[in-house]
């Protein structure tokens, strides 16, 4: 089975240094246990935080990468609405700053990734800085 992950990027080549959802556009991937291969890029058109950790917010990125079929986010960094995120995908903290390195690792954690997206709402986030 092949998992669609969104990367937050600005550049197309690094992950954001702020939150997840804060990306001007999301680089999605499909992966397995030994590759990846980039899709598309989806434009992070999202509402405006009218509050921090507005759920709104949330709300509308996962209406975006929902449509897409993604599963697996990742990112360096989210903010207090990774709670209500990781109910409909999986949110990854990685500590690499190029997307193919995040991407290799998400490739060499696929069964683990595959486990937390199969749990549905009771999923945790999958920290990969603590590795």
């Amino acid at each position: 089975m092949n998992l669609k992950v969104a990367l937050a990027t600005n550049d197309g080549k690094t992950f954001v240094s702020s939150h997840f959802g804060e990306a001007n556009e999301y680089y999605i991937y499909d992966i397995d246990s030994k590759n990846y291969q980039y899709l598309k890029s989806a434009a992070n058109n999202s509402t405006e935080e009218k509050m921090h950790a507005d759920p709104k917010k949330a709300k509308s990125i996962i209406k975006i990468l929902e449509k897409e079929g993604v599963q697996i986010v990742c990112n360096l960094a989210f903010g207090a609405n990774i709670k209500r995120v990781k109910k409909k995908l999986v949110p990854v903290i990685t500590s690499k700053t190029n997307l193919n390195d995040g991407l290799e690792e998400l490739v060499a954690n696929y069964d683990q990734l595959l486990e937390l997206w199969n749990k549905g709402e009771e999923r945790d986030y999958l920290n990969l800085t603590k590795n």
